[in-house]
């Protein structure tokens, strides 16, 4: 729900593709420069107390962007804010100069661009504890069917919260969604209190410095880890077309807010129809293959959805990309986890967490910036036949891939 009333409301405020790729930025920053300090962290100390300060923390922040986002027009024209909408003003100019059509005069954009930086802070912290946090909760042998249900359960989340988004948008408001998303933010901080600590390994390091680095060095000396999210962070970068979606429902399929939910939503309602029949279907016994042949149908998707003009068709690429890229997300969980050992967990899920995560926002960096220059069609096109040349170039420079096996007791 907040993402797609964050996107909107930057967009009907600004028109601007540059504004909305800035959103990424915003997000990719903390990722990049907290990812190994949160997993240090989350190696280091309870990784349950950790969870639950960033969910206030979370909370406090969309509170926050509902107070913005309410009085938005009484808010006073510092010159901090004035200062900071020239310099977003100046940067949409170097991308947009084919049209002019974009303004940076609300004061509420740059306060807006600051909470999400501090929500994703949070976020920061709070993933690398809760991926960590998780394995240690669930047998082994069950972990792979776990990761599936985990990842059906947010899927669930991510098709009815943009679908309910759209609506309550259009016919209620922006600060409503940002309420909502503090509220639960509060009543997830309530449901994880009672769950008990599990019992956490930690590994005496001779300094921080060597920590932080451990789980970096872990990472590139496992080639199958290492490929596997190298191979997801560079598809997702180029075939990610999600920041692109409030252009295409206002400019090309011309479906408004409402349309916009439902855009979001199409792909988790795939991620969740595929994430159902991964469960229920026995174990895939050839992983890698199963990872290449994803990603490539995810790149093809994204391409069709770029040069689609029909909303059926564009919902229906989405909703095929988001349930391929369902079992990538499925794949590289399982393989991650399953070949780290318990007291390097949360230093991999951090690294894990600079590749994947920055993937995704500077993805959106990309997306935006390249659609400022060229148009959202081209930035969408290009980026699914980027996908799927590195699908060629992964299976090239890591054969390891292609022999992943069975998600079970005997990776290694």
């Amino acid at each position: 729900m907040l993402a797609v009333a964050v996107e909107w409301e930057i967009y009907r405020r600004t028109h601007s593709a540059t504004a909305l790729g800035l959103v990424g930025l915003v997000f990719a920053i903390p990722i990049v420069g907290m990812s190994l300090p949160a997993g240090h962290l989350a190696d280091r100390i309870s990784r349950k107390h950790i969870i639950l300060w960033s969910q206030i923390f979370s909370s406090i922040t969309s509170a926050l962007l509902a107070l913005v986002s309410w009085q938005h027009l009484a808010i006073p024209q510092m010159s901090i804010l004035r200062a900071c909408n020239r310099g977003l003003t100046a940067v949409a100019g170097v991308f947009e100069q084919h049209q002019q059509t974009f303004h940076f005069d609300d004061a509420s954009i740059p306060l807006i661009y600051l909470l999400l930086f501090l929500g994703a802070i949070a976020r920061t912290f709070s993933w690398a504890a809760r991926s960590s946090f998780f394995p240690t909760l669930i047998p082994r042998d069950a972990f792979s069917n776990a990761v599936t249900w985990n990842n059906s359960v947010f899927q669930i989340a991510s098709v009815v919260g943009p679908a309910i988004s759209g609506f309550v948008v259009a016919h209620r408001g922006f600060p409503i969604i940002y309420a909502i998303d503090a509220i639960t933010a509060f009543v997830f901080f309530l449901l994880v209190s009672p769950i008990p600590r599990a019992p956490q390994t930690r590994q005496v390091e001779k300094s921080t410095w060597r920590s932080l680095a451990a789980g970096m060095k872990f990472v590139f000396s496992k080639k199958v880890i290492l490929a596997t999210i190298t191979l997801d962070l560079f598809a997702v970068l180029l075939g990610g077309s999600v920041a692109l979606l409030p252009i295409f429902a206002d400019q090309i399929l011309h479906c408004g807010p409402v349309g916009l939910g439902w855009m979001r939503a199409s792909p988790a309602i795939g991620a969740l129809a595929m994430a159902l029949i991964v469960a229920y279907l026995p174990p895939m016994r050839q992983a890698g293959r199963a990872l290449l042949w994803c990603v490539a149908g995810f790149g093809i998707a994204t391409l069709v959805f770029g040069l689609s003009k029909a909303l059926w068709l564009s919902l229906a690429m989405l909703f095929i990309a988001g349930a391929l890229d369902s079992v990538s997300v499925i794949i590289r969980g399982s393989i991650v986890q399953l070949m780290t050992p318990d007291e390097m967990r949360g230093r991999v899920s951090a690294v894990n967490n600079i590749f994947i995560g920055t993937s995704n926002e500077f993805g959106a960096l990309e997306s935006g910036l390249i659609a400022a220059l060229f148009g959202p069609v081209i930035s969408v096109v290009s980026g699914g036949i980027g996908t799927i040349l590195v699908i060629f170039g992964s299976a090239l420079k890591w054969p390891e891939i292609r022999k992943i096996g069975a998600l079970d007791r005997n990776l290694r």
